[in-house]
């Protein structure tokens, strides 16, 4: 996309603008600022909804036991088990152990607590079930 062609279509940004990448009139690339436009609107409603609706799956799969809190906590925040492991030191393996309630529930205060940090919630928080959104 050209320079003249970034699209300042509509104020999605509340106002403020973001950096697009175009192509100035020697074929470089330049930052150009938008303001955003009609479909990336729509693109990002519906990608928003559809993360919500999976969370939705998740907490209701916490609730009836088939799940540990960690794993609405880990979705809630966009990681995959990779992320969190990496982020809170536990190896992969024992990330997606702890997803099972039976197993979470005995895991050590020290254990939660990196779980805790690398998903920026309270301990306690990570130990119970999500309430329902809200407006729900």
């Amino acid at each position: 996309m050209k320079v003249s062609e970034v699209p300042q279509d509509i104020t999605y940004y509340d106002g403020e603008k973001r950096a697009c990448y175009a192509l100035d009139d020697k074929g470089n690339y330049v930052v150009v600022t938008s303001t955003g436009w009609e479909t990336e609107a729509i693109v990002n409603e519906l990608a928003v909804e559809d993360l919500a609706a999976i969370l939705e799956e998740t907490r209701k799969a916490v609730l009836a036991g088939a799940k540990s809190p960690l794993c609405y906590y880990m979705e809630l925040r966009q990681m995959n088990p990779e992320i969190l492991g990496k982020t809170a030191g536990i190896a992969v393996f024992r990330v997606k152990r702890h997803f099972r309630p039976e197993i979470f529930s005995r895991l050590k205060p020290s254990v939660l607590k990196r779980y805790a940090r690398a998903l920026a919630v309270s301990m306690e928080e990570l130990q119970t079930v999500p309430q329902p959104p809200k407006g729900r």
